[in-house]
């Protein structure tokens, strides 16, 4: 029997062959998917929880940096009174006292001719935790940013698994008992579908 006088049943069977196949794959498409969302929203989770982390110990720091500052502050006014009387020597016992961040930023506001309204103006005061402060919060930043960056990795897995759960409608449609050439327009449609989306998923990036 030719090509062309081959019974219907055998192009059927074909087609149904096709549409089997289709879905196989496409399940396999729709599962990688599944896990690749679960893969980086599970690793979008624990960034954002290491942000929190950070900015918890941004916020100790802080209290750190500003209890000491307040202390650096008592002191300061001390010897502002002490100088404004005239006591010379209790000034020079309260400044021998001033903490090591407080010292040399006093010696240069004393150096530059008390230019500036307080010491504490100058860049070199730096208070005990400043610097671990701003070192968590801009690692906090980072932190948030992969974290959000994840989950939009994850997002687009998600939407994935949808564009591939219509391909598998479109394939069960073209098997249930519709005309032939019907189901061929729905299977070749599912089938593009199919195609785009695997286009689409090789540009995706792959967290194992």
């Amino acid at each position: 029997m030719s090509e062309t006088a081959r019974p219907p049943r055998h192009h059927r069977d074909t087609h149904e062959l096709v549409a089997v196949i289709l879905l196989s794959l496409v399940a396999v498409l729709t599962a990688w998917c599944g896990f690749e969302s679960a893969q980086w929203g599970g690793d979008s989770s624990v960034a954002f929880a290491e942000a929190s982390a950070s900015r918890i110990e941004q916020a100790d720091h802080e209290n750190e940096a500003r209890a000491a500052r307040e202390i650096d502050i008592a002191l300061y006014m001390q010897w502002v009174i002490a100088d404004a009387n005239g006591e010379d020597e209790l000034a020079d016992y309260i400044s021998d006292r001033f903490s090591a961040e407080l010292a040399p930023a006093f010696e240069a506001w004393r150096a530059d001719g008390m230019q500036e309204k307080s010491p504490f103006r100058l860049a070199e005061y730096v208070p005990p935790g400043a610097a671990e402060a701003e070192a968590e919060g801009a690692r906090a930043e980072e932190l948030q940013a992969r974290a959000i960056e994840y989950n939009d990795k994850g997002d687009n897995y998600s939407l994935m698994t949808v564009l591939f759960a219509l391909v598998l409608f479109l394939a069960a449609i073209a098997q249930r008992g519709i005309s032939l050439i019907a189901s061929r327009i729905v299977l070749w449609l599912a089938g593009g579908i199919a195609l785009v989306g695997l286009i689409v998923l090789l540009t995706f990036p792959i967290r194992f």
